[in-house]
């Protein structure tokens, strides 16, 4: 106890300190010590915010034509993506594709609007399209920020925490990808023990690994053993990331990867990773044209690869510091790239992928959150309809935090609650309310109030509204400390859904046999 609240105390601070010891016990009490049940991926009742009028959009969709015919894009060291281009009527030259005007809009009537992502457990299946949003944690990091404070390379371990966390957070749809990178496990390996992660520990709709065809194959064949072959080929059960090498490069990594998830009826995230200023132009309208152009490449190959395959128009955007080159995140440019991006999405009558929790900086600090607040609140107000890096970003993408995760998970509740809009029942137009209490009285003990108390504002089980005075009493702690003790309140109380002990078995036996097949590999 320190010296502060000794001389609370000893002015006639016992009293004051019981209630703030229950205040404590009243707040674990509503959050229960641990996350709530499983909220259902988002139905937004609220309109998406729009930057462009159809001038614009018909502006930059011209230009993205002029692109595509014109410059082309390149798809490198694949033979088979060139020959079927060619086919399906482009200008191939050497590895640059020329696309004659409307026909990557040709292939794309066939692509669904929207379709279901299946989880192991039916109840968390997720819509993904239309006015639907699914919330996914944080991808790639290599390094992790642990509870006790050090930023360290990430390992199998963290990997299946952050699995579990996203398991366990209620407003988070599915457990993700590569949640961080497990440096301990071999390269060529490693895929394995993620994608076992995501079915041992969650029971909610993960994604694929896309680093090597070989391993997206594998993705194909454990999802098989859960869902059944026939299922997985005339269902999506895996959303999987597929990055175009901005400026308008596609490489044989991705497109391989692409070809597999396709072949099988696997959902492609077709998302130029652009930093505007080093791998896009520096204007908003030009890193839309190029988005465009490269979403429209990626996008509708996956038709020439299998005909109605669901695909994502993906975007990741951030701008740079024209004094460092380093990312910079939470400005207004990329958000307005992101709103575009959204309106063109919609035009092509595609499911849409942006935005996040995303931050530059290195804790979570006021900086983390200010920026994290930008974007998130773009993301869902933009009718984004998968979002990854929702929750755990931190330091341009580098780390996965912990405790950054808790208090992304609890901003997510709030962008959940901000996404049913406005109640117009007749318990919300409360004109009972307003006639019991009338002028100069207040709302605080009338029936209405009584009767809705519990659920009528959201309640978060980690900001701190309390007099600065309890505040003190219950350690002056901020709000990643009180982040770091949530989540090892989450991880101790954590339990594995069920998995039916025969699909485990033959997981293991799969991912043991391909281990042995193989040297490791760390590069």
């Amino acid at each position: 106890m320190n010296e502060e609240i000794r001389q609370v105390e000893g002015e006639g601070g016992g009293r004051r300190s019981r209630e703030g010891r229950g205040a404590a016990a009243r707040r674990a009490s509503r959050t229960g010590g641990g996350p709530g049940p499983s909220l259902p991926y988002i139905r937004r009742k609220i309109r998406e915010y729009e930057v462009l009028d159809e001038e614009g959009l018909q502006l930059i969709e011209r230009n993205a034509d002029r692109v595509l015919e014109e410059i082309g894009i390149e798809f490198r060291e694949d033979p088979e993506a060139l020959a079927l281009w060619k086919e399906a009527g482009a200008d191939v030259r050497g590895e640059r594709v020329h696309f004659p005007k409307g026909l990557c809009r040709e292939l794309l009537k066939t692509a669904p609007s929207t379709f279901t992502w299946h989880a192991r457990n039916g109840e968390r299946n997720c819509e993904i399209g239309g006015k639907a949003t699914v919330f996914a944690p944080v991808y790639g990091p290599p390094f992790v920020r642990d509870l006790e404070g050090n930023r360290r390379y990430a390992t199998i371990e963290d990997f299946r925490n952050f699995v579990k966390l996203a398991y366990m957070a209620p407003s988070m749809h599915s457990s993700g990808g590569t949640v961080c990178e497990p440096v301990d496990v071999p390269v060529n390996k490693r895929h394995l023990d993620m994608v076992y992660s995501h079915i041992k520990y969650s029971d909610k709709p993960f994604m694929g690994s896309v680093t090597a065809p070989e391993r997206a194959e594998d993705t194909i064949a454990m999802a098989k053993i859960v869902f059944g072959e026939d299922f997985v080929e005339n269902n999506t059960v895996t959303l999987n990331l597929i990055n175009a090498n901005s400026p308008m490069v596609f490489d044989e990594t991705m497109v391989g990867a692409l070809k597999v998830y396709a072949r099988h009826n696997q959902a492609c995230v077709v998302s130029p990773f652009i930093l505007s200023g080093a791998m896009s132009p520096v204007t908003v309208a030009g890193t839309l044209t190029q988005i465009l152009a490269e979403v429209l490449a990626g996008a509708s190959f996956t038709q020439l690869i299998r005909k109605g395959a669901p695909v994502l128009f993906g975007t990741f955007a951030a701008s740079i510091s024209m004094q460092s080159g380093a990312p910079t995140f939470g400005t207004p440019e990329p958000s307005l790239v992101s709103y575009g991006a959204a309106q063109l999405a919609r035009r092509l009558g595609l499911p849409f992928r942006t935005g996040g929790s995303l931050c530059g900086s290195k804790v979570p600090d006021a900086q983390a959150a200010h920026e994290s607040a930008n974007t998130i609140n773009m993301t869902l107000l933009a009718g984004t309809n998968f979002v990854l890096h929702a929750a755990g970003w931190l330091e341009g993408g580098l780390v996965s935090s912990y405790e950054k995760f808790m208090i992304d998970q609890d901003q997510l509740g709030m962008m959940q609650k901000m996404a049913e809009g406005v109640d117009l029942s007749e318990n919300a137009q409360a004109l009972d309310a307003i006639r019991e209490v009338g002028p100069g009285s207040h709302y605080l003990g009338c029936a209405h109030t009584q009767a809705n108390f519990q659920t009528a504002f959201y309640r978060s089980p980690l900001a701190d509204n309390n007099s600065f005075e309890q505040w003190e009493i219950e350690g002056s702690k901020r709000i990643e400390e009180r982040a770091n003790a949530l989540c090892r309140t989450w991880l101790e109380s954590y339990e594995a859904p069920h998995l039916d002990p025969a699909i485990d078995e033959a997981l293991l036996a799969f991912v043991a046999k391909r281990k042995e097949s193989m040297p490791d590999a760390f590069t």
